[in-house]
Formats: structure tokens, C-alpha cells, sequence
């Protein structure tokens, strides 16, 4: 259904005028396409041919230019990105070609994955081996402990209500110190921060990759594990282990500086490990602070996976202290 005109709603007139001035057709509506975490919108043209898709960052909530910044960096370095037909950088509206409806999370199943999931390491082996600009934000010791940060203030303390004593602090504090000094020893390459199904759109040259404006340079295990341990599906471990040792030989491959397999192997369980940490902390941030509850929904997923990846190492036995002593029985006592 078209977005009808609003009067009560000036930015829902705005973008609706801009869409039609920029299209040349002063009858073409709109129709909601989809959100995203942030404060982006995606708006379907209607009554046009072919149809396009509207991008809507309002200025004063989230800056299209990093946006358009990286999107331009990703197409010279051969990356498949959406293509941008119109612009209004000061207003915040885009006019894109439409890649059309199902993210690869919506077609991706048992039958198709190993396809699916081998076009998108291709697309990733050309990401990694970009060239980006001397000023490309580091994903390094200032992005790594605010990443820490967000589980303990958003996901234990907001969400679960409670407040670590000493011991459960420091242990917390060891864990993460570890998983932060294995991020910062790794290989460093372009790292988009969120390459997952959702955000690889399967069209005939890609898949395409979105959701790309917090591109920065960091470590080499990052976006094979975000991939392959995604935050909204799960893969049998059998699987994803046979997926992060095609990924790893096709790097080799393609001259990427990954270090041998045992190590690599390890490097992304502990990528996983502290990925996860952080989204469950921005979840927790999601649903308290920014009215979106529906991301919480996927928490168990993390806690499973935590499960399943911590107790295989002896240096992150702080954490697992910390998971099933405090963590879990405070998530027990929410859900009851």
C-alpha cells in the first residue's frame, strides 16, 4: 500500500516530494521497504517503472555520508553495492536502484546454503583485499572497549537488573581483556562489522552487500565469523567448521594474510565469542533505549552459542564463571 500524504508528518511529506521531483512523475507513492537498527528508512516507489528505493537518514538522527562514503570506496574496489541514482546529502535522501524484495537470510535453507554462503565468502575475498584510505577508522583498542562495554551496561545491568560484585567484575574484565588482545593481534583488512544474510541482497552480479557505512580496517577473522555464526540463524557447528576452512583456503588463495588454519580456527571462535557479547549488549540497547524489542528475541541464539564455543577454552574460563553462575540464573529468573 502507498504511503498516503500525512499533514501531521512533515518528513513523511518531505521525502514523498523529494521522491517524485527526483523520479520527474509527480504521481508516484511510496511504500514502506524495510528498517534497520539505526534511524534509516527504506521506501518502494510505487506506480513507476522500473521501481526504485528511497533512503531516508534523517539528518539529525544518522548521517548519510559515511554511508555514501563507503558505498563509494566499496564499488572501486569491485565490491557489488547498490547503485545511487539521486542524492540530497543535506536533506538525507537517497534515490537507489532497486535490488528487489528477499535478503539472503530469506531464500538461504539446508539445500542452498553451501551456494549461497560460497557466493558471499567470493564477495567478502574481494572486500578484504580492497585499499583503503590512510584515514579509515581502526577497529582497535578505543572501538574494542566500548564494544565491551555495551554488555555489561546495556545487557546485564539494564536488561537483567543486575549489578556484577567484585569477583564477577574482574573475571567479566579478564575474559574480555583476552578476547580483546586476540582481536588486536590478528591480521588487519578492510572489515565491514556486519556482513551476515541480512545484509547480502542475492542478485545475479553479487550478492550485493549493504549496511556497509561502519566499514573500518580490523582483524581478518572478523567478517568470515560474522557471516558463518550469524546473529539471526544458526548452523549446525559441524557445517560452519567445513564453511570457515573453505574461507580459509580460498584466502590463501586469493593472498590474504590469514595465519594457518588451527589458528585462524581459534581466532574466529573468539571473534564470535566477543561479537556476540557486543550484540546482545546492543540488543539490550535496541529494545530499552530505542523502543525496537524484537532483536531480544534472538538472545537465546547468542547464549547457545556462548554455550557451545566458550568451555572449549581454558582461557576464557572467567567467562563461563561468569555465565553460568550470574548471567544465567538472572536470565532464568526474567523469563519466569
Amino acid at each position: 500500500m502507498s504511503e498516503p500524504a500525512n499533514p501531521h508528518d512533515p518528513r513523511a511529506a518531505q521525502r514523498l516530494a523529494w521522491t517524485r521531483a527526483a523520479l520527474g512523475d509527480a504521481t508516484a507513492g511510496l511504500e514502506r521497504a524495510s528498517t534497520d537498527a539505526g534511524f534509516r528508512s527504506y521506501w518502494r516507489t510505487q506506480g513507476t517503472a522500473p521501481s526504485r528505493i528511497v533512503m531516508d537518514s534523517p539528518p539529525d538522527r544518522e548521517d548519510v555520508r559515511p554511508w555514501l562514503r563507503a558505498r563509494d570506496l566499496l564499488e572501486a574496489g569491485g565490491v557489488r553495492v547498490p547503485q545511487v541514482l539521486a542524492r540530497d546529502v543535506d536533506a538525507g535522501f537517497l534515490l537507489l536502484e532497486d535490488l528487489g524484495g528477499p535478503t539472503m537470510a530469506q531464500v538461504i535453507d539446508d539445500a542452498n546454503a553451501d551456494a549461497h554462503i560460497d557466493s558471499a565468502i567470493t564477495q567478502l575475498l574481494t572486500l578484504q583485499a580492497m585499499s583503503l584510505p590512510n584515514d579509515t577508522v581502526l577497529f582497535g583498542e578505543a572501538l574494542l572497549q566500548r564494544d565491551a562495554g555495551l554488555f555489561e551496561d546495556w545487557y546485564v545491568r539494564r536488561h537483567l537488573g543486575i549489578e556484577l560484585d567484585c569477583g564477577d567484575a574482574e573475571r567479566l574484565q579478564l575474559a574480555q581483556r583476552r578476547l580483546m588482545d586476540n582481536a588486536l593481534a590478528q591480521a588487519r583488512v578492510p572489515t565491514h562489522r556486519d556482513y551476515m544474510p541480512r545484509n547480502l541482497m542475492p542478485v545475479a552480479d553479487g550478492p550485493a552487500v549493504l549496511d556497509f557505512q561502519d566499514m573500518v580496517v580490523g582483524p581478518i577473522a572478523y567478517d568470515p565469523v560474522s557471516l558463518l555464526r550469524d546473529a539471526f540463524l544458526s548452523w549446525p557447528e559441524a557445517r560452519v567448521d567445513a564453511w570457515l576452512r573453505r574461507y580459509h583456503a580460498r584466502a590463501i588463495e586469493a593472498g590474504l594474510p590469514v595465519p594457518d588454519i588451527a589458528t585462524f580456527l581459534r581466532d574466529a571462535d573468539w571473534l564470535g565469542v566477543q561479537r556476540h557479547l557486543k550484540i546482545l549488549g546492543i540488543f539490550a540497547r535496541l529494545h530499552h533505549r530505542d523502543g525496537k524489542p524484537r532483536y531480544l528475541a534472538d538472545a537465546p541464539r547468542f547464549i547457545a552459542y556462548l554455550d557451545a564455543v566458550v568451555p572449549r577454552y581454558r582461557e576464557l574460563d572467567p567467562l563461563q564463571e561468569v555465565l553460568e553462575h550470574t548471567i544465567k540464573p538472572a536470565i532464568t529468573r526474567l523469563s519466569a
